[in-house]
């Protein structure tokens, strides 16, 4: 296959080409207005499979002209932006049909993916495919929310987001399109009716996390103008609200942003596009944080009975691969393509033309990792169980056990406190036993609606603290409450152990820096057969606090209460 690639040395041609690049069956034309940019991208590609070939295209050159020379069997346009298109705006696509090639871009504009249905009965009568908004929004958000939905009888609220890394690198046409919609009227559908939104002027929060993983910062989402607000309401006709948002880091600029966005909405300014090369530099150098990033879609809906269904599907990608995931539609495309199995023919939007199966067949082998959650309101699940969703089912039998409905637990452990004097002190005031070479341990608990109560016992001393489900910022994580200091830690599911992360802390709820956080390295886990339980804690300042591991069993019980190991004491903390 002969694959044109129009903006092939973009940001996101870039990234087409750096995930088709192991396919033999590819001749790749890298094509721009500069055949010398073209030529240094394929040159710093190095010895790849596919045989890569640089290119000139213009846009708003002789299409057929330069079709004609390039003779491609499928024609990509990656450039953008598609809502500065203006008069003509379906040029290349006209000249697609009326050349015998076949059209896919990564359009983003819900007015120029909504016009592309107009030209399926030439694309029918030519026997190609032009599918139009082939990246996440809307292709991937589609096929979830087919998942979401599945046995559901109605959904009501459809809602997404995607929360890229800072580091992720922000071509300039895509800001140039943000800078264009940002603070504009845009048509979406909110409570039954169409509405008018004013993108990047409205907000809502949420958190990413996958079940098992250690989730995303709670992360401010702002509306965006995307081809879903549309094409999800055509899928699902019945729905009454559809949302999509983008959740830009860091948030400082994310609210400059939206501040901006404010005076185009109230008429200060028209437009702004003048800020796009202003914009597009901030957001390429002023950046700080992870090198994270993920997405979500919720849908909201009933079952056949009308019962109220809640259910959330959470993605996060790790480094460099998360932001491979917009140009993953058309890898997916291509390689069925090439397989035999092409879209059918016919002028669309994509977003009936891939499964969520075929994106997760590209995840693998990534550091990208998708999840589900139900969001329903079940409160009979364990807390724990609650927190880690489906991860909940993939943990040994003995730490669920640990963590279900017992009143009590005993066992043995082992406890070594650090020699420095400050390290002691720290100790003395938590209440951390003295060290031990082997030592008695109790647990008990007291369960209620808002959360846990534990008390633990190590030989003589016992000290109590507090367990619950965050909220606001501490969305996702189980917080712990000492005194007057919470600790909000993420439970991560990794193969049989169970790790506790701290990824936020308070003081009588004034959140404090995580430089200053205690330092650990907290787990439970199996071992011949019994529940383990392994604590080191430490801080730059003092060095060892304390560490202490050992085994538990759970005995008794006591009706809905619910046995947890001292595996997470007050301060036991990992950065």
């Amino acid at each position: 296959m002969k694959l044109l690639i129009v903006g092939g040395y973009g940001t996101f041609g870039g990234r087409i080409v750096q995930l088709l690049e192991n396919e033999p069956r590819l001749i790749i034309m890298v094509a721009g207005r500069s055949l010398a940019k073209a030529a240094a991208w394929c040159g710093h590609r190095g010895s790849v499979t596919a045989r890569l070939m640089p290119a000139v295209f213009d846009r708003d050159g002789d299409l057929a002209a330069q079709l004609a020379s390039l003779r491609p069997d499928t024609l990509v346009d990656a450039s953008g932006p598609f809502q500065a298109y203006g008069e003509g705006c379906y040029r290349l696509v006209e000249a697609c049909i009326e050349q015998g090639v076949n059209y896919l871009d990564l359009a983003d504009g819900s007015d120029f993916v909504a016009g592309m249905p107009a030209f399926d009965a030439a694309a029918i009568r030519a026997g190609l495919f032009v599918l139009s908004g082939v990246s996440s929004f809307p292709v991937l958000t589609a096929a979830v929310v087919r998942r979401l939905s599945s046995g559901m009888a109605r959904v009501d609220t459809i809602r997404g987001g995607i929360a890229p890394s800072p580091y992720a690198g922000v071509g300039e046409n895509v800001i140039r399109a943000i800078a264009g919609y940002a603070g504009q009227p845009v048509t979406l559908l909110r409570g039954g009716v169409k509405a008018r939104g004013h993108p990047l002027t409205e907000q809502m929060r949420t958190t990413i996390a996958p079940p098992g993983r250690v989730p995303l910062g709670n992360t401010l989402f702002s509306l965006v103008d995307v081809p879903d607000l549309r094409a999800l309401g055509e899928l699902w006709p019945q729905t009454k609200t559809i949302w999509m948002g983008a959740g830009p880091v860091p948030e400082t600029l994310h609210r400059a942003l939206i501040g901006l966005a404010w005076l185009a909405r109230i008429g200060l300014v028209r437009s702004l596009s003048p800020l796009a090369p202003l914009m597009h530099w901030a957001s390429n150098r002023l950046r700080w944080g992870e090198h994270r990033g993920g997405m979500f879609v919720a849908v909201e809906g009933a079952d056949p009975t009308g019962a109220l269904v809640k259910r959330s599907w959470h993605l996060l990608a790790e480094g460099d691969d998360g932001p491979l995931i917009p140009s993953m539609a058309v890898e997916a495309l291509v390689r069925k393509a090439l397989d035999g199995h092409p879209p059918a023919p016919g002028a669309r939007a994509a977003v009936n033309d891939l499964e969520l199966a075929d994106y997760e067949a590209l995840f693998a082998g990534r550091a990208i990792y998708p999840g589900f959650r139900d969001d329903s309101g079940d409160t009979d699940r364990p807390l724990y169980a609650d927190l880690l969703g489906d991860a909940w089912q993939g943990l040994p039998g003995e730490i669920q056990a640990m963590h279900d409905r017992a009143g009590m637990a005993e066992g043995r452990a082992r406890v070594e406190r650090g020699r420095n004097i400050l390290g002691r002190l720290t100790a003395w005031l938590v209440g951390f036993p003295g060290p031990a070479a082997d030592i008695p341990v109790r647990v008990r608990f007291d369960v209620d609606p808002d959360g846990e109560t534990w008390t633990r016992t190590f030989g003589a001393r016992s000290f109590s603290s507090r367990q619950f489900a965050g909220r606001g910022l501490a969305e996702r994580l189980l917080c712990e409450r000492f005194g007057p200091l919470t600790f909000a830690m993420a439970l991560v599911a990794e193969g049989h152990k169970l790790k506790l992360i701290l990824r936020r802390w308070s003081i009588l709820g004034l959140p404090l820096p995580m430089w200053l956080c205690p330092r650990s390295t907290s787990f439970e886990t199996v071992e011949d057969g019994k529940f383990r339980f392994h604590v080191e804690i430490s801080h730059p300042l003092t060095g060892l606090i304390v560490r202490y591991r050992g085994w538990l069993k759970p005995v008794g019980s006591h009706g809905s209460s619910e046995i947890v190991s001292p595996a997470v004491l007050p301060s036991a903390r990992q950065p």
